[in-house]
């Protein structure tokens, strides 16, 4: 949301306002200041233990609260975590119109991703403005029939990694090999067995290749640090660091031979750079990065995430796919979605 932040704020006769919900507070506090952004409202709802059906609550609650004080004209928020769905309710309590950024991605099964399909089927009901970052999410809804302005802008992600990508340099984390494979495991969906079968399968990778760095910035939930200290750790090959801040992120994907992953996001960003990545799910929303070649579903299938991984590392760079055009956007769609807010005409797109 920063890119889009920042274009409503150069839009003349719009005025933001920037409100965090405090989750993932380190991780929040380090992109907010790489883009230099201070929140105007921190609801601060993350607590140990909390139930989604908590956070959700608790969520409806302060805005609402946001909504007297601030009297806005509109209410958007990205993505499809349970304080989106809550915003969406929460503006739709109140008659106003609400901005899905990141909207139509579909997998049609409650149960993965689980929870976020069901959030983000619940949020395009209500909204006023589905701002799709492909024509596979504007086909989904258009198939639903939702209500709402659908509208082909393109995902901001790309607009925010295009921006770090200029001004990021090298990793700071110690490489002291020719080549890395980066690696992010962190979905509901895949805790317990089925992370410990994926990860059995990444040391094995790591110990078939000790001239490759494998580096995993691990999840602060216990959930998923748990199994990975358990298998990964002390392999002589495998760093296992803290999260990173987003630049260092993006510095490490830049520098990646191979990506192992099971984020949304990180399938969104690797076709900029050309990286090969293999996903840690059964199926995905982001279909596009796979018919571009980029991404391959390998689920936490255990021979296949050895031989593809050793396939890959084994052919060096001709693995690199080189120039991608990233079909999930151009860059420049927060100024899309700015636009649409201001009612002047809207840039094209170009993907």
């Amino acid at each position: 949301m920063a890119p889009v932040y920042k274009a409503i704020a150069d839009q003349p006769g719009l005025q933001p306002v920037l409100v965090s919900t405090g989750q993932h507070r380190e991780m929040l506090d380090q992109v907010l200041n790489w883009f230099g952004l201070t929140p105007d409202h921190d609801l601060n709802l993350m607590a140990p233990n909390q139930t989604l059906s908590h956070v959700m609550s608790e969520a409806i609650k302060g805005i609402d609260r946001l909504i007297d004080s601030e009297e806005p004209d509109a209410l958007l928020a990205q993505g499809d975590t349970a304080t989106v769905c809550a915003a969406a309710l929460a503006a739709f309590n109140r008659k106003l119109p609400f901005g899905h950024v990141e909207a139509g991605l579909r997998m049609h099964n409650l149960d993965q991703p689980y929870p976020e399909e069901g959030y983000r089927q619940m949020a395009s009901r209500v909204t006023r403005w589905h701002f799709c970052p492909t024509r596979r999410a504007f086909n989904a809804l258009e198939d639903e029939k939702v209500g709402g302005e659908k509208l082909l802008v393109g995902n901001t992600v790309v607009d925010a990694l295009v921006d770090t990508a200029e001004r990021a340099g090298d990793p700071q984390t110690p490489l002291t090999r020719p080549r890395l494979v980066l690696i992010t495991g962190h979905r509901r969906e895949n805790h317990g067995e089925r992370f410990n079968t994926a990860f059995d399968a990444i040391a094995e990778l790591a110990r078939s290749q000790p001239d490759v760095d494998f580096v995993y910035p691990v999840h602060r939930n216990p959930n998923v640090r748990d199994a990975v200290f358990e298998r990964l750790d002390q392999i002589a090959n495998i760093s296992l660091i803290e999260p990173v801040a987003y630049p260092e992120m993006v510095a490490l994907m830049k520098r990646s031979s191979l990506i192992i992953t099971d984020s949304g996001g990180v399938q969104e960003e690797a076709p900029t750079f050309g990286v090969p990545v293999l996903v840690m799910r059964d199926a995905t929303e982001r279909q596009e990065a796979v018919e571009a070649g980029v991404c391959e579903l390998v689920g936490v299938d255990r021979a296949r995430i050895l031989s593809r991984g050793q396939s890959i590392l084994e052919a060096g760079d001709k693995a690199r796919l080189g120039e991608v055009k990233n079909p999930f956007g151009d860059g420049i769609a927060a100024r899309r979605i700015a636009q649409v807010l201001a009612g002047v005409p809207v840039d094209p797109l170009n993907i």
